[in-house]
This record gives C-alpha cells, structure tokens and sequence, in this order.
C-alpha cells in the first residue's frame, strides 16, 4: 500500500507537534522512524491510523484521503500501545476477535499461530491468563502479533521492541523482515533504537520536534551515520 502526507500540522493548544510537508511512502517499503521522546514519532502513527484528527492536512492511503475511505482499514494492522489489546480476554480470545474483524476464521488463525511460536515463547498462549494478567513484555508480544497475523498490507508498530528481552527482539526483527519480503507489505516502524531500525528497515526518517530532518536509504551507510552522531551530539 502506498502512503502519501500532504500540508499535515497537528497543534496541541498553541504547540506544533507535527509539521510535515511532504512525505511518500511506496508500496513494499520498511520504513524506520527514529526520533527522542517528544519528536512525534507516536503522533505520526496516530494520525495515519486515523485515531487523531490533524489541525490541517492530508494523508493518503493508494490515493485515497483517509477520511473519505474504509477500505484502507481493511488491509492495516497496527499496535501503538497497550490500549490496543482487550484485557479481559485471552490471548487466544483477542487473536479470534481481531481476525473476525478481518474476516479471517478461528481456524485460519489457528493454522497461523504456530508461525510465532519462538516469538511466545510458550508465554502468551495456552496459559490460561487473561491479557490483563500477562507481563509487559508478554502483552507487546500480543499485540504485536496480533497486528501481524491478520497478514496486513499496511503495518504500523509504535516502539515493538520495548520491554522485549534481547532474544524477542532479535526474533521480531527477523519476524518483520520475513513478512516483508514474503508479502511486500509496507510496513512503519517507530523505536528509539536506530541500530534495529538500521539493520531491517529499508529507509530512516528522522523526527524532530515534530518534524523531518533527515530521510535516508539504509543502503547509504554514511547517511546512517549521521543518523547515529545526530543522537550522540546531543547527548554531550
């Protein structure tokens, strides 16, 4: 799916947040948006997914505004935060109801599941908890699976490597790199972390205070430098 943002600004108050001109996502791209607490990182995703409104601007999913099109929805998963998941199922439960909302069975789930078991590490399913009762970590699993196992066009995932242990994050990484490739999904990854952006993502956009100061190809390993210095400057 291609993604398109035209003119958008997001006020808070009298505050700008989110200022972006002009950005092109194509279709297939793996995307890595990196930026320090407070760049908008999360406000960006918000926006694209529709649950927030911009001051004034436009984004568009295959040419389409998303305001005057559903379809879009159809074909996007995403996981931003914990408020995704509903605490009072299971695991199981909340997997079924996110397929139903996709039109995929009980059954189709279940013949996908087994595709994170190394991800769940025998943690999140078949252990008679309630989301609410899993740890966080076990929770970011759920939801992070939950998005991908409806087999988006669009997927959009805010910080999925926090609270993840270093095995989890190394096995979603190549988890988002597998379905990448297999089904040319685009894919919009937020995280503080630029060393796993770099090593899956395609490109690297660089938000801050709101908006886009650098966007490079991973290919371009000077560029991502800069990337990795800008960081290391400020933090002097």
């Amino acid at each position: 799916m291609q993604l398109s943002i035209h003119q958008l600004i997001k006020k808070y108050n009298s505050s700008i947040v989110l200022d972006i001109p002009f950005l092109e996502v194509k279709s297939g791209e793996l995307i890595g948006i990196v930026g320090n607490n407070g760049a908008g990182k999360t406000t960006l995703l918000r926006l694209i997914t529709d649950l927030i409104e911009p001051g004034s601007g436009e984004i568009k999913i295959n040419n389409q505004p998303i305001t005057q099109s559903k379809e879009w929805k159809k074909q996007t998963g995403s996981f931003l935060d914990e408020g995704f998941l509903i605490g009072f199922l299971t695991p199981e439960e909340f997997f079924n109801f996110n397929g139903f909302t996709y039109g995929i069975s009980p059954d189709a789930i279940e013949q996908r599941l087994p595709e994170y078991t190394n991800f769940m590490n025998g943690e999140v399913i078949k252990t008679q908890k309630y989301l609410r009762q899993l740890s966080t970590g076990n929770k970011q699993k759920a939801g992070i699976i939950a998005a991908m196992i409806v087999n988006p066009s669009l997927l959009l995932l805010d910080e999925p490597f926090n609270f993840l242990d270093p095995t989890s994050q190394i096995i979603i990484k190549n988890l988002l790199k597998k379905k990448n490739k297999e089904t040319g999904a685009t894919m919009l990854i937020s995280s503080h972390n630029i060393n796993h952006i770099a090593d899956i993502c395609s490109r690297i956009i660089l938000l801050e205070k709101g908006r886009i100061i650098k966007d490079v190809p991973t290919t371009d390993k000077q560029k991502v430098e800069e990337i990795q210095n800008y960081f290391t400057t400020h933090a002097e």
